[in-house]
């Protein structure tokens, strides 16, 4: 691989990268006595990175930490025309040891004899490490040095593809490194989750990665949490590395959903989220008032919570099943609220008017419209509750490659329908009794599901039951889902999931205060 970087002269260097924000530099406060020394350099101000050779040059403001004796001892900042600072005086006879950390803020133990250094945040400028010991052993009097600073990272070019305007993550990386002076080695490791974030936009995009072996397919997402994808493979990476080919990196899935398409029309198709939509009260930190509460979607798609106390009207109890329109959002009706239980259809117009459906005026009226944490968290995002019709031609008319649409099974040991991606190929899993069956027809465990079916796009809508009358039940024999669509003054039309099929109800007029399951889809562009 060729070598990121060039060697100067006088304190000489091997790094590269462009930079724009300074971060605090500052070591622990040392009272012993201080030593200037001042280090020429070659180049002047950093440029931005040059593709074609990876070179960079320094900026003022850039800082060098001095190690001595297995002690930092100070640092050096450079001013443009050299690297200058006072340390704390040197082991004489010992070499000095020299660190660029990128500029970000390292994390020292408690004696100085070592330190760590997070590189994830790369959106406003590219974070090199490098190292290298003096040539000449430290005298007293002698305030010049030369080195020749090697990096300890690779600057990696990656092809971005995204539908977000935000910066561009990708994770699993290797992006923390911790420093020992006292044998001057480098241990690299995760800082949570391995991100390292990219500026935002499509196309060329320049990074530094830390040593760490090779990675076949990892996750990436847009930091606005909008969209999801994934990154390409990942050679192993080495120090001092150039790496010029430009992984590919595609962050178009929509954040929160599952990667299946599914025609709802002859000309629209969606994606599904990647569970039942849930609204989590604050009881559980105590919160009377429920300022705490938040919209999701559930962790599993076979989750749902239950009888749970959900056919009552407490502002702070956990739900997943709903009377129609009961976004939270103030549309007009008299039951707006998600915890909002009675037994009138009336008080369920959404906009004040029975002859509306949920996507009239704004759309507040749609569940949708919520930020929900894990699906963007962002409000009016794009999510949405299917219309009627909109269910009838995915389970009933659309055509797709493995002439299955939809069957019952059993999933995790959860009862439910799996409805198949248009484009699914039948090689993947082979489900019994296409468009029908009983939840015994496709028994399938959780691993199967989440590595398998899921993976490849298929969606599963558990039995969760509803409640009527505040009396929670079917669980495990009925799934009861939303529309959009109203049908009746008192109605609206919903698809349900028995033990011997699924089917569409429209025109036929579900009451309105019966509380169901809500799952959500997205339009694909």
């Amino acid at each position: 691989m060729k070598r990121l970087g060039l060697i100067a002269l006088a304190f000489a260097l091997v790094l590269g990268l462009s930079q724009c924000k300074k971060e605090n530099n500052a070591i622990p406060a040392n009272e012993d006595a201080k030593v200037p020394i001042t280090l020429n350099v070659s180049s002047g101000s950093r440029v931005a990175v040059e593709g074609s050779t990876g070179v960079v040059t320094f900026e003022s403001g850039d800082v060098i930490y001095v190690a001595s004796n297995g002690t930092c001892v100070g640092t050096l900042t450079y001013n443009g025309e050299n690297f200058a600072g006072e340390v704390t005086e040197p082991t004489e006879g010992e070499k000095l040891q020299f660190y660029f950390l990128g500029n970000k803020t390292p994390e020292f133990n408690s004696d100085n004899t070592g330190c760590s250094v997070v590189i994830s945040d790369q959106t406003e400028y590219l974070p090199v490490i490098s190292y290298a010991p003096s040539r000449e052993d430290y005298q007293v009097g002698l305030t010049a040095y030369n080195a020749t600073l090697l990096n300890k990272c690779a600057l990696v070019k990656f092809n971005v593809t995204s539908a977000s305007e935000a910066a561009t993550c990708i994770v699993g990386m290797n992006n923390k490194v911790t420093v020992d002076f006292t044998d001057n080695s480098f241990e690299y490791g995760q800082d949570g989750e391995g991100v390292i974030a990219m500026p935002a936009g499509n196309g060329e995009k320049w990074a530094i990665l830390l040593p760490q072996d090779g990675i076949t397919h990892t996750d990436a997402y847009s930091t606005d949490g909008l969209y999801t994808g994934s990154c390409a493979t990942i050679p192993a990476i080495e120090e001092n590395g150039y790496l010029t080919n430009g992984i590919a990196v595609a962050i178009n899935l929509p954040g929160g959903a599952i990667d299946g398409l599914f025609s709802v029309s002859e000309t629209q198709q969606v994606y599904f989220s990647k569970g039942n939509l849930q609204y989590i009260g604050s009881a559980g930190n105590g919160d009377e008032n429920n300022t705490g509460a938040y919209w999701k979607f559930a962790d599993h798609q076979w989750d749902y919570l239950g009888a749970n106390g959900q056919g009552s009207s407490y502002q702070t109890i956990d739900r997943d099943l709903f009377c129609w329109g009961t976004s939270g959002y103030n549309h007009g009706a008299v039951g707006y609220q998600p915890w909002y239980v009675s037994t009138n259809d009336n008080d369920f117009h959404a906009y004040g008017n029975w002859q509306r459906n949920l996507y009239d005026e704004t759309g507040q009226a749609d569940w949708g419209y919520n930020a929900i944490t894990n699906g963007g968290n962002t409000e009016n995002s794009g999510w949405r509750t299917p219309t009627i019709y909109e269910w009838y031609y995915l389970c009933f008319m659309r055509v797709t490659a493995s002439g299955i649409r939809w069957a019952l099974g059993t999933v995790n040991g959860v009862t439910g329908a799996i409805l198949l991606p248009d484009e699914w190929d039948a090689s993947i899993y082979a489900l019994n009794d296409a468009d029908g069956g009983t939840f015994n027809s496709n028994i399938i465990t959780g691993e199967e599901w989440i590595g398998t079916l899921e993976t490849n796009g298929a969606v599963f809508l558990p039995t969760a039951g509803q409640h009527e009358w505040g009396q929670v039940g079917f669980m495990g024999e009925r799934g009861s889902y939303a529309s959009s669509s109203y049908c009746s003054w008192y109605g609206t039309d919903w698809m349900e999931i028995y033990g011997d099929g699924v089917f569409v109800y429209i025109n036929y007029g579900k009451h309105r205060y019966y509380a169901v399951s809500v799952r959500l889809v997205r339009n694909a562009e």
